[in-house]
């Protein structure tokens, strides 16, 4: 949205909007209230979502947070909570474009130097699954591509 905004304001400079370049604004009101109704249960469901894809990946994974090394558990945890709560503001400004420019591309520089990409798409593939026990199916529509987004870009290799 606010990228979009953005894109407005340039796009019309010194005269008035179409009809049709307004359109997204229709588009975002439409769906304000399935926007800020997820976002709500994302807030409130924090906790249990993380500790529910820890469980999963460390199912497929056992050794995913190490073995015989440091415990990396809290700084995956630490991690994918900034994740999902920036994913969660993105669904409520539906604005994936800024999200992904203003953290996933600078998160991917981090996880590459660290060989974490095995470990962001285990863990955004296992949020995918574990959303839809917290938003209903309208409300997934609006949310799964921004995960997806960042299963895409923190696990793709080099």
């Amino acid at each position: 949205m606010l990228t979009q905004v953005q894109a407005l304001v340039q796009a019309t400079d010194g005269r008035y909007a179409s009809d049709q370049e307004l359109m997204f604004f229709q588009q975002y009101l439409s769906s304000v209230s399935t926007r800020l109704r997820a976002y709500q249960k994302i807030q409130k469901a924090e906790q249990q979502i993380i500790a529910q894809v820890m469980a999963r990946i460390k199912a497929q994974k056992p050794d995913i947070f190490g073995v015989g090394g440091p415990d990396l558990a809290a700084k995956w945890q630490r991690d994918t909570v900034r994740v999902l709560r920036y994913s969660a503001i993105a669904l409520l400004l539906d604005d994936p474009e800024r999200f992904k420019d203003n953290l996933l591309m600078w998160f991917q520089t981090i996880m590459r130097a660290f060989g974490a990409q095995e470990s962001c798409k285990l863990t955004y593939t296992a949020m995918q699954e574990v959303m839809g026990q917290y938003l209903n199916s309208e409300e997934l529509k609006l949310f799964l591509p921004i995960l997806e987004l960042s299963r895409v870009i923190l696990g793709e290799s080099a």
